[in-house]
């Protein structure tokens, strides 16, 4: 079977190593390709499937583009507003969301709760709606986001926010002129990715006021928002588990049945052999 990577510009994707190593763990002669696509080819590709394919992930910039040429949507990509999986079948096309599985799992593998903790996200971009859909259904008590500009990020999140109204959002000199701290911090920047490793979100004091950093960020290993979160003695989890399980989480849509959970971490180990830091 066929399967691929929807996106505009992707030579940079670690999609096909992860799926690769999934389909020799499983005995299948399955291929998993890059497929470039300008905006006006992705409604061909969805509704058509030119391609032949069984599966595809989809990335930025097309994650909100291919919903209304769906034929049905997963409860958790409708609640996100953003598709990052398709499923071509004789019925149709129905989309998912497996950063949202991706993200739950490795909390859970981190053995980081969620249920009554005070929670604060580090930016308001596509990468934190999945975060903020899961930090909603696991119950978090509060929810504050740090943005750059309140208004902007009041439309970007307008959907999750009608979901969950109690949420504030606090710009950065807000959040670092006062001294509110709280249970989990979790950073969905690209602050601080390889190359550009020598940044941070927030200043080592902010997050050490926090007993979790979470980084979804997997390049370099440990980020120095990480670093700084595990000198002030915070249990600390970088994004490479969310990569993989959201790819692992992928296959079993497409392949009809649950895998091996061991395969998360043998994938992981083999991709850390690359990174940085």
């Amino acid at each position: 079977m066929k399967f691929g990577l929807l996106g505009r510009v992707l030579g940079h994707s670690l999609s096909p190593q992860i799926h690769q190593a999934i389909f020799r763990a499983l005995g299948t002669g399955d291929t998993y390709g890059l497929l470039e696509q300008e905006p006006e080819e992705v409604p061909c590709f969805v509704r058509e499937n030119p391609e032949g394919l069984r599966g595809s992930n989809v990335t930025i910039p097309y994650k909100e583009t291919v919903i209304p040429y769906l034929t049905a949507i997963a409860p958790e990509a409708e609640k996100i507003g953003a598709v990052n999986t398709l499923s071509f079948t004789p019925d149709g096309v129905k989309g998912y969301n497996t950063d949202y599985l991706g993200f739950d799992r490795m909390l859970q593998a981190a053995g980081i709760g969620l249920e009554g903790r005070d929670v604060t996200v580090l930016g308001n971009g596509g990468a934190a709606k999945a975060v903020l859909q899961v930090l909603a259904d696991r119950k978090a008590a509060s929810i504050r986001i740090l943005v750059r500009d309140r208004e902007k990020a009041g439309q970007a999140l307008a959907h999750f926010l009608a979901q969950r109204p109690d949420t504030r959002l606090e710009t950065h000199e807000e959040a670092l002129e006062g001294s509110e701290g709280g249970q989990v911090i979790i950073n969905t920047t690209p602050v601080g990715m390889y190359p550009k490793v020598e940044a941070s979100p927030v200043p080592a004091e902010f997050t050490g006021r926090f007993a979790a950093a979470v980084d979804i960020i997997y390049n370099p290993k440990e980020t120095w928002f990480l670093a700084d979160g595990r000198k002030a003695g915070a249990k600390t989890c970088n994004g490479l588990y969310m990569l993989v399980a959201q790819a692992v989480a992928s296959e079993e849509i497409w392949q009809g049945k649950t895998l091996d959970p061991a395969l998360i971490p043998a994938i992981m180990k083999q991709l850390e052999a690359t990174f940085h830091g």
